[in-house]
């Protein structure tokens, strides 16, 4: 009893405590700024003369999300650097999985926090939807660039350079979106709309190509994220 009340005590100390270091003194800028963007997108459709629809919600909330997760995943290890508690993080025994496997969790479930919030606003202001399909829907594409961002992040070994890199990966997605117009290869895309059905493309087609682009999406996070925790027991190539 005495050890179960002494690890309730223990587990929101250390949650708090990895907050602080993930997150750190730079996030409440890209907090900001994806809340801005929101707002202005918001206030944008609101007054506008055509009547929102999911498919522009998905791409209004997409966004920010993706600053929200930008970040804790791109400038974690960094941050760990700039606390000056790499070196005791190194020591724990399974540094990766007990450190950062909770982190990434603890990323994503404040990321999709953020973005139920954003949502239900959406539901109040712009147009009636399910909040939790379209943040489900959301989370694909914002876990998966948050584990690429970290996997770059253990490859380069500095914020700045990862962040570079992750930043022109996703406009090169993005031109490639805007030129490809035929849906088998647009299901490849990571800017993929699922909520965006051409009107001469069937359900059951549309469906399929929504599983097999989430689906797709999901694998390549699995992988950088394993990818990258194997990356992390290398640990002097992280310490100066």
């Amino acid at each position: 009893m005495k050890k179960d009340s002494q690890l309730a005590q223990i587990i929101p100390l250390m949650i708090r405590y990895n907050i602080q270091v993930i997150f750190g003194s730079k996030f409440v800028y890209f907090l900001g700024g994806s809340l801005i963007f929101f707002f202005l997108i918001t206030g944008i459709s609101l007054f506008s003369s055509s009547l929102p629809e999911l498919s522009s919600l998905y791409y209004q909330l997409l966004f920010p999300a993706l600053l929200l997760v930008f970040f804790p995943t791109v400038y974690g290890i960094q941050n760990d650097e700039d606390a000056r508690i790499l070196e005791i993080l190194f020591s724990i025994p399974n540094y990766r999985f007990k450190v950062w496997m909770i982190r990434m969790l603890i990323i994503l479930l404040m990321v999709w926090g953020v973005l139920l919030i954003l949502s239900f606003l959406d539901y109040f202001i712009l147009l009636r939807h399910n909040s939790l399909r379209l943040s489900f829907q959301l989370m694909i594409p914002v876990t998966f660039f948050g584990t690429v961002g970290f996997f770059f992040s253990t490859i380069i070994r500095n914020g700045h350079g990862a962040a570079v890199v992750v930043v022109i990966l996703a406009l090169i997605a993005w031109f490639m979106e805007l030129l490809t117009d035929n849906l088998s290869m647009a299901v490849w895309s990571v800017f993929f709309n699922p909520f965006d059905m051409p009107s001469d493309t069937s359900t059951v087609v549309w469906d399929l190509s929504v599983v097999r682009n989430r689906t797709y999406m999901m694998i390549v996070s699995a992988v950088a994220l394993l990818w990258g925790l194997l990356n992390l027991q290398k640990r002097e190539k992280f310490m100066r």
